[in-house]
Protein backbone atom coordinates (compact mmCIF):
# COMPACT_ATOMS: atom_id res chain seq x y z
CA UNK A 1 0.00 0.00 0.00
CA UNK A 2 1.30 3.39 -0.98
CA UNK A 3 1.27 5.83 2.39
CA UNK A 4 -0.56 9.02 1.73
CA UNK A 5 2.08 11.97 1.72
CA UNK A 6 1.54 15.38 4.04
CA UNK A 7 3.39 18.67 3.82
CA UNK A 8 3.68 20.66 6.43
CA UNK A 9 4.34 24.40 5.91
CA UNK A 10 4.42 27.49 7.41
CA UNK A 11 6.45 29.01 10.38
CA UNK A 12 8.33 28.36 13.79
CA UNK A 13 5.43 27.28 15.23
CA UNK A 14 5.21 24.39 12.79
CA UNK A 15 9.11 23.89 12.82
CA UNK A 16 8.81 23.14 16.41
CA UNK A 17 10.82 26.33 17.81
CA UNK A 18 10.11 26.94 21.49
CA UNK A 19 12.05 29.67 23.93
CA UNK A 20 13.85 27.45 26.53
CA UNK A 21 13.95 29.59 29.31
CA UNK A 22 16.94 27.44 30.84
CA UNK A 23 19.24 27.95 28.20
CA UNK A 24 17.62 31.35 27.24
CA UNK A 25 17.59 30.91 23.24
CA UNK A 26 15.18 29.89 20.90
CA UNK A 27 15.15 25.72 20.45
CA UNK A 28 13.68 23.26 18.63
CA UNK A 29 11.38 20.92 20.77
CA UNK A 30 11.68 17.14 20.51
CA UNK A 31 7.76 16.50 20.84
CA UNK A 32 6.51 18.75 18.48
CA UNK A 33 3.20 18.53 17.24
CA UNK A 34 4.59 17.83 13.73
CA UNK A 35 6.91 15.42 15.91
CA UNK A 36 4.09 13.85 16.79
CA UNK A 37 2.55 13.43 13.41
CA UNK A 38 4.90 11.47 12.39
CA UNK A 39 4.85 9.08 15.40
CA UNK A 40 1.00 8.86 14.94
CA UNK A 41 -0.04 8.93 11.01
CA UNK A 42 0.57 6.08 9.14
CA UNK A 43 1.73 8.84 6.61
CA UNK A 44 5.09 10.02 5.24
CA UNK A 45 5.11 13.57 7.07
CA UNK A 46 7.60 16.10 5.46
CA UNK A 47 8.55 19.33 7.19
CA UNK A 48 9.42 22.32 5.13
CA UNK A 49 8.29 24.99 7.79
CA UNK A 50 11.45 27.95 8.91
CA UNK A 51 11.98 30.33 11.79
CA UNK A 52 10.74 33.53 10.63
CA UNK A 53 8.61 32.40 7.74
CA UNK A 54 6.01 34.70 6.20
CA UNK A 55 3.76 33.95 3.97
CA UNK A 56 5.60 35.90 1.16
CA UNK A 57 8.89 34.49 2.03
CA UNK A 58 7.43 31.06 1.63
CA UNK A 59 4.69 30.50 -0.65
CA UNK A 60 6.86 30.47 -3.75
CA UNK A 61 9.27 27.49 -2.23
CA UNK A 62 5.54 25.89 -1.25
CA UNK A 63 4.46 25.82 -4.21
CA UNK A 64 7.54 24.21 -5.82
CA UNK A 65 7.75 21.17 -3.03
CA UNK A 66 3.72 20.71 -3.43
CA UNK A 67 4.48 20.36 -7.61
CA UNK A 68 7.89 18.45 -6.98
CA UNK A 69 6.64 16.03 -3.92
CA UNK A 70 3.40 15.73 -4.88
CA UNK A 71 1.50 15.57 -1.28
CA UNK A 72 -1.94 14.32 -0.72
CA UNK A 73 -2.48 17.07 1.88
CA UNK A 74 -0.39 20.14 2.27
CA UNK A 75 -1.19 21.66 5.92
CA UNK A 76 -0.25 25.96 5.99
CA UNK A 77 0.19 27.34 8.74
CA UNK A 78 1.02 31.09 8.51
CA UNK A 79 0.31 34.51 9.89
CA UNK A 80 2.47 34.82 13.34
CA UNK A 81 4.96 36.51 11.85
CA UNK A 82 2.96 38.25 9.05
CA UNK A 83 1.46 40.59 11.56
CA UNK A 84 4.12 41.35 13.48
CA UNK A 85 6.02 44.97 13.39
CA UNK A 86 9.74 46.05 13.52
CA UNK A 87 9.02 46.71 16.82
CA UNK A 88 13.08 48.56 17.58
CA UNK A 89 11.79 50.99 14.61
CA UNK A 90 8.66 52.00 16.23
CA UNK A 91 10.30 52.30 19.93
CA UNK A 92 12.55 54.61 17.93
CA UNK A 93 9.92 56.63 16.24
CA UNK A 94 6.55 56.08 17.81
CA UNK A 95 5.41 58.97 15.41
CA UNK A 96 6.06 57.86 12.81
CA UNK A 97 4.30 55.36 9.85
CA UNK A 98 4.57 51.48 10.77
CA UNK A 99 3.91 48.32 8.67
CA UNK A 100 3.37 44.97 9.10
CA UNK A 101 5.53 42.52 7.41
CA UNK A 102 2.69 41.58 5.34
CA UNK A 103 0.00 44.02 4.98
CA UNK A 104 -3.10 42.71 6.13
CA UNK A 105 -5.17 42.66 2.79
CA UNK A 106 -2.03 41.22 1.22
CA UNK A 107 -1.90 38.31 3.26
CA UNK A 108 -5.82 37.41 2.70
CA UNK A 109 -5.11 37.57 -1.16
CA UNK A 110 -1.56 35.84 -0.96
CA UNK A 111 -3.56 33.20 1.06
CA UNK A 112 -6.50 32.71 -1.12
CA UNK A 113 -3.82 32.07 -4.24
CA UNK A 114 -1.30 29.85 -2.78
CA UNK A 115 -4.68 27.95 -1.47
CA UNK A 116 -5.95 27.93 -4.90
CA UNK A 117 -2.15 27.05 -6.36
CA UNK A 118 -1.93 24.13 -4.15
CA UNK A 119 -5.34 22.47 -4.90
CA UNK A 120 -4.45 23.18 -9.02
CA UNK A 121 -1.52 21.46 -8.31
CA UNK A 122 -2.81 18.50 -6.84
CA UNK A 123 -2.45 18.77 -3.28
CA UNK A 124 -5.22 19.29 -0.82
CA UNK A 125 -4.34 22.37 1.02
CA UNK A 126 -5.73 22.65 4.65
CA UNK A 127 -5.40 25.56 6.43
CA UNK A 128 -4.76 26.17 10.34
CA UNK A 129 -5.53 29.13 12.44
CA UNK A 130 -3.13 30.85 14.95
CA UNK A 131 -2.56 29.99 18.47
CA UNK A 132 -3.31 33.13 20.11
CA UNK A 133 -0.57 35.26 22.02
CA UNK A 134 -0.49 36.54 25.81
CA UNK A 135 -0.36 40.07 24.74
CA UNK A 136 0.99 41.63 28.46
CA UNK A 137 3.79 38.87 27.58
CA UNK A 138 4.78 39.71 24.38
CA UNK A 139 4.24 43.51 24.97
CA UNK A 140 7.00 42.73 27.93
CA UNK A 141 9.24 40.68 25.50
CA UNK A 142 9.29 43.55 22.68
CA UNK A 143 10.14 46.17 25.28
CA UNK A 144 12.77 44.28 26.84
CA UNK A 145 11.33 44.88 29.97
CA UNK A 146 12.59 48.51 29.69
CA UNK A 147 10.53 50.73 30.77
CA UNK A 148 11.24 53.65 28.37
CA UNK A 149 11.22 51.77 25.41
CA UNK A 150 7.89 49.74 26.54
CA UNK A 151 6.39 53.62 26.85
CA UNK A 152 7.65 54.39 23.02
CA UNK A 153 5.82 51.61 21.43
CA UNK A 154 2.78 52.13 23.79
CA UNK A 155 2.55 55.46 22.64
CA UNK A 156 2.29 54.19 18.80
CA UNK A 157 -0.05 51.19 19.38
CA UNK A 158 -2.40 53.06 22.14
CA UNK A 159 -3.29 49.64 24.38
CA UNK A 160 -1.36 46.35 24.96
CA UNK A 161 -4.62 44.58 24.37
CA UNK A 162 -4.54 45.74 20.33
CA UNK A 163 -1.35 43.84 20.26
CA UNK A 164 -4.10 40.89 20.56
CA UNK A 165 -6.83 42.71 18.68
CA UNK A 166 -4.14 42.79 15.19
CA UNK A 167 -3.27 39.36 15.98
CA UNK A 168 -6.86 38.42 15.96
CA UNK A 169 -7.55 40.20 11.95
CA UNK A 170 -4.67 37.93 10.98
CA UNK A 171 -6.51 34.65 11.89
CA UNK A 172 -9.83 36.04 10.93
CA UNK A 173 -8.75 36.38 7.12
CA UNK A 174 -7.62 32.72 7.72
CA UNK A 175 -10.90 31.26 8.66
CA UNK A 176 -12.36 33.89 5.76
CA UNK A 177 -10.07 32.12 2.88
CA UNK A 178 -11.17 28.72 4.46
CA UNK A 179 -14.86 30.21 3.88
CA UNK A 180 -14.06 31.21 0.18
CA UNK A 181 -12.60 28.91 -0.86
CA UNK A 182 -13.95 25.87 0.88
CA UNK A 183 -10.43 24.85 2.34
CA UNK A 184 -10.81 22.54 5.39
CA UNK A 185 -9.59 24.21 8.76
CA UNK A 186 -8.20 23.15 11.60
CA UNK A 187 -9.07 25.53 14.17
CA UNK A 188 -6.18 25.33 16.80
CA UNK A 189 -6.98 28.72 17.96
CA UNK A 190 -9.83 27.65 19.76
CA UNK A 191 -8.33 24.41 21.53
CA UNK A 192 -5.99 27.07 23.18
CA UNK A 193 -8.91 29.54 24.09
CA UNK A 194 -11.12 26.56 25.55
CA UNK A 195 -8.38 26.32 27.90
CA UNK A 196 -8.99 27.34 31.30
CA UNK A 197 -5.40 29.43 31.00
CA UNK A 198 -3.79 29.22 27.58
CA UNK A 199 -1.28 31.46 28.88
CA UNK A 200 0.20 28.55 30.40
CA UNK A 201 0.50 27.01 27.05
CA UNK A 202 2.97 29.92 25.58
CA UNK A 203 6.04 30.61 26.07
CA UNK A 204 7.81 33.06 27.76
CA UNK A 205 8.06 35.89 24.64
CA UNK A 206 4.32 35.81 24.35
CA UNK A 207 3.57 34.12 20.81
CA UNK A 208 5.27 30.82 20.75
CA UNK A 209 3.55 28.21 22.38
CA UNK A 210 5.60 25.79 24.51
CA UNK A 211 6.14 22.00 24.71
CA UNK A 212 2.10 21.66 26.48
CA UNK A 213 1.36 23.67 23.56
CA UNK A 214 2.42 21.51 21.04
CA UNK A 215 0.65 18.66 22.28
CA UNK A 216 -2.37 20.95 22.49
CA UNK A 217 -2.28 21.45 19.28
CA UNK A 218 -1.12 17.77 18.34
CA UNK A 219 -4.29 16.61 20.05
CA UNK A 220 -6.68 18.60 17.65
CA UNK A 221 -4.94 18.35 14.28
CA UNK A 222 -4.98 14.15 15.02
CA UNK A 223 -8.36 14.84 15.56
CA UNK A 224 -8.68 16.11 12.35
CA UNK A 225 -6.89 13.12 10.83
CA UNK A 226 -9.46 11.01 12.86
CA UNK A 227 -12.37 12.75 11.32
CA UNK A 228 -10.57 12.57 7.93
CA UNK A 229 -9.90 9.28 7.37
CA UNK A 230 -9.15 6.67 10.92
CA UNK A 231 -7.28 4.68 8.86
CA UNK A 232 -4.22 7.18 8.87
CA UNK A 233 -3.80 6.71 12.62
CA UNK A 234 -1.02 4.19 14.24
CA UNK A 235 -2.70 2.07 17.11
CA UNK A 236 -1.88 4.16 20.41
CA UNK A 237 2.25 3.41 21.48
CA UNK A 238 3.92 4.73 24.55
CA UNK A 239 4.72 7.79 22.59
CA UNK A 240 1.40 8.62 21.61
CA UNK A 241 -0.94 7.06 24.00
CA UNK A 242 -0.84 9.91 26.38
CA UNK A 243 -2.41 12.05 23.15
CA UNK A 244 -6.44 11.33 23.46
CA UNK A 245 -7.52 12.64 20.45
CA UNK A 246 -10.67 15.10 20.63
CA UNK A 247 -13.12 15.93 18.41
CA UNK A 248 -12.00 17.62 14.80
CA UNK A 249 -13.11 21.32 14.65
Amino acid sequence: MVQKRILIAGDSIARGISYDDEKDRYLPLRRSFVNVLSESLSAVVRNSARFGNTLQRGADRLRTEVQTWKPDLTLIEFGGNDCDFDWRAVAENPAGRHHPSTDFSRFHSLLLELVRDVRSLGSEPVLLTLPPLDADRYFRWISGADDERGNRILKWIGSITRIYWWQERYNAAILEVARETETRCIDVRSAFLHDADYTQLICRDGIHPNESGHQLIARRVLGFFRSLDPGLLLQPSPTNASLPLPAAG
